[in-house]
């Protein structure tokens, strides 16, 4: 009785790892799927990127990066110069407003160059902990978390987090994988979410994961 207690806690235990391997022979590779070259173009892009799909940002960015393709540049425009490139993301007036302060902000304090912690980051306008963390894994190198409606999502139905506040799941996360793997993790949570454990219709069938998911709604 006792063996078998052992055995099922070590499972339990375990599980969060053997997800990780599972999504990472799914998905060997795993990357922001948001086009850029620079700091400061994930930057913008992340920014447009809420409420509105990447492949949108992705059409949208080209001719935006062409005529401001540095904060310097950016702090130039002008609202409704900014509105009218990126009206097809949504919320294009909040977002150009956020832009430009952002443009400003990395301009004057940070002498055009994006800032590398969560501290600085997070103190530009626009950029919250989610935006920061895109910034700190994908092209500083530094352990980050992702935690968007994806993630969200699949973290809950695995039963990985119980919460539905960002910074929770961020935490909650943070405690079951090593610093190593956070980036890695939280990508691949993100784009198993977005092709194939859907909000509405998941795609159960022929999912990685299906045999370690405790998601009670699972098809």
């Amino acid at each position: 009785m006792k063996q078998a207690k052992r055995m099922r806690t070590r499972l339990a235990l375990d599980r969060p790892a053997q997800i990780a391997v599972s999504l990472r022979h799914a998905m060997p590779t795993a990357h922001v799927e948001l086009t850029h070259r620079s700091p400061w173009e994930l930057l913008v892009a992340t920014i447009l990127s809420a409420q509105c799909t990447d492949q949108r940002v992705n059409q949208v960015t080209p001719t935006l990066f062409r005529q401001y393709p540095t904060a310097q540049a950016m702090t130039k425009a002008t609202p409704t110069e900014l509105e009218a490139l990126i009206r097809s993301t949504g919320f294009y007036k909040s977002k150009a407003k956020s832009l430009i302060g952002c443009a400003q902000v990395i301009a004057g304090r940070f002498e055009g160059q994006v800032p590398d912690t969560m501290e600085a980051l997070t103190s530009v306008p626009g950029v919250g902990r989610k935006t920061a963390n895109v910034l700190l894994g994908a092209v500083f190198g530094k352990p980050a978390i992702v935690v968007d409606t994806h993630v969200r999502r699949v973290a809950n139905r695995l039963a990985l987090t119980h919460s539905s506040d960002p910074e929770q799941i961020e935490g909650d996360l943070q405690s079951l994988y090593p610093q190593s793997q956070w980036t890695e993790v939280s990508q691949r949570l993100l784009l198993h979410g977005r092709y194939v454990c859907l909000a509405r219709k998941p795609r159960c069938c022929g999912c990685p994961i299906y045999d370690l998911c405790e998601w009670e709604g699972k098809l």
